[in-house]
């Protein structure tokens, strides 16, 4: 595959290494918001995304407009994982659209929101929680999507309408049909290869898209400052999608998440000296989807 023609138009070269480190779930819980404030401050990050529907989402946006340089994005959220914590719709909440399980919440997984939810819903709610970003005075960088349920093949399409309607870029790789099946994107070599012919034409018609996606995992706590170090020293040349939950260690997070070890840990390795100092010395370069969104702006897509 050639290089990625966003590189050129940032000033990079063709073998570069640049990466956004990403913060997903901003705002899901107050461990989550509080760890990308440290983690901005930091300045081991690059960008970060709102989670819209979440009960720490007015504490976000405001922090956001006291902080206008941010890089915040929506991260599109159509299910509610937990099973004591949970958020529903900011859209319309008829059940009619599938979007809602019988206790009036989003699913919690997002299979059932695959198998019951109309795609013209989900859309509308992806819409709503664009504008109620937008309406709270973030300046939304970025639409990308949580669990990854926004980018199943019943949903891709509306996904795309809506990047086009706010002329933001998304979570998108710039990937062949198998390289979507070997990253796990999908098991369905006939959607992986419509995946496929949708990137290409849409990086031709002037949609910024990354290289490659990698993560701090959350199903394993242990040595995350030298995993984080290992891949990131791994990083190919291109733009990669550099993920993970960050969270600062409080009693609510441990109610909520059986997942909590690792999103300490998370923000354990990114906090640390050891990462930043790496960071410093690297030769990789950190951007956040700021500039992604003006050279989206710029094109006649």
């Amino acid at each position: 595959m050639p290089p990625n023609p966003l590189l050129q138009h940032l000033g990079f070269g063709p073998n570069d290494r640049v990466v956004i480190i990403h913060v997903d779930d901003v705002g899901m819980c107050h461990a989550s918001l509080q760890a990308f404030i440290d983690l901005w401050d930091a300045g081991t990050i690059s960008s970060g995304a709102v989670m819209v529907p979440c009960p720490w989402f007015p504490a976000t946006a405001a922090w956001a407009r006291a902080n206008p340089g941010v890089d915040l994005g929506v991260h599109a959220t159509l299910n509610a994982e937990w099973a004591g914590y949970r958020w529903g719709p900011v859209g319309a909440r008829d059940r009619a659209g599938g979007l809602l399980d019988d206790g009036g919440y989003f699913h919690n997984l997002e299979t059932a929101v695959w198998a019951n939810a109309d795609p013209a819903a989900a859309q509308a709610e992806v819409d709503a929680q664009v504008d109620m970003a937008l309406a709270a005075g973030i300046d939304v960088t970025h639409i990308d999507t949580h669990m990854g349920t926004i980018t199943h093949p019943r949903f891709i399409q509306g996904y795309l309408q809506t990047l086009l309607r706010y002329r933001r870029p998304g979570l998108l790789p710039r990937l062949t049909g198998e390289q979507f099946l070997a990253y796990g994107i999908t098991d369905d070599p006939a959607a992986a290869e419509l995946f496929a012919g949708m990137a290409a034409g849409l990086e031709a018609a002037g949609m910024p898209l990354i290289d490659a996606v990698d993560y701090l995992p959350l199903d394993d706590p242990t040595d995350q400052i030298g995993l984080a170090r290992r891949k990131l020293a791994a990083l190919p040349p291109g733009i990669t999608h550099f993920l993970m939950h960050p969270a600062i260690d409080t009693p609510e997070l441990r109610a909520i998440a059986p997942d909590w070890p690792s999103r300490v840990a998370n923000y354990q390795a990114f906090i640390s000296r050891e990462v930043r100092d790496f960071l410093r010395a690297s030769d990789i370069h950190l951007i956040g989807y700021r500039p992604l969104r003006e050279y989206m702006a710029a094109a006649t897509i």
